[in-house]
């Protein structure tokens, strides 16, 4: 045995924490600016998570610091989305899922209402029309059916 073998040897690895502060910091500092925007000037932010890269240990670490905050709300149309308040009012984490359950876009954003969950002007010019035939029909006694009702 040579003394060289008689020399303690550790292996270490990077601090995935460490790494992941790292890279999730920018992200945070950006959040931090994009809320003083909305409440300055009503400017929303979006970010693409998907778009950046960030390993698991990164997105875990951004999401913990995020938290959770009061609301969630599950959307089913093409595949469930879910629209979860963090623990910092105003910034949101949207998620899509497509029909096999698989993340196919997330987002963080920064506005008073995610932009989802805000109502399309011509459905909603639709279903004025929609309720002005059905309170005309009303008025005239027709039965709900002919009124246009869905």
């Amino acid at each position: 045995m040579s003394s060289l073998d008689a020399i303690g040897v550790r292996v270490e690895g990077p601090d995935l924490q460490a790494l992941a502060r790292q890279n999730a910091r920018p992200i945070l500092h950006e959040i931090r600016h994009a809320l003083g925007n909305l409440l300055e000037s009503g400017e929303e932010t979006v970010i693409d998570l998907r778009s950046l890269p960030l390993s698991d240990v990164d997105q875990d670490y951004l999401v913990g610091v995020l938290g959770t905050g009061e609301l969630e709300c599950r959307l089913d149309a093409l595949g469930k989305s879910v629209i979860r308040e963090t623990a910092y009012h105003g910034v949101w984490l949207v998620t899509h899922y497509n029909e096999g359950e698989r993340v196919i876009g997330q987002f963080v954003e920064i506005t008073f209402v995610p932009s989802i969950l805000k109502s399309d002007p011509i459905d909603i010019q639709s279903d004025l029309d929609r309720l002005t035939e059905r309170l005309a029909a009303d008025a005239r006694g027709a039965p709900a059916d002919e009124a246009g009702s869905q």
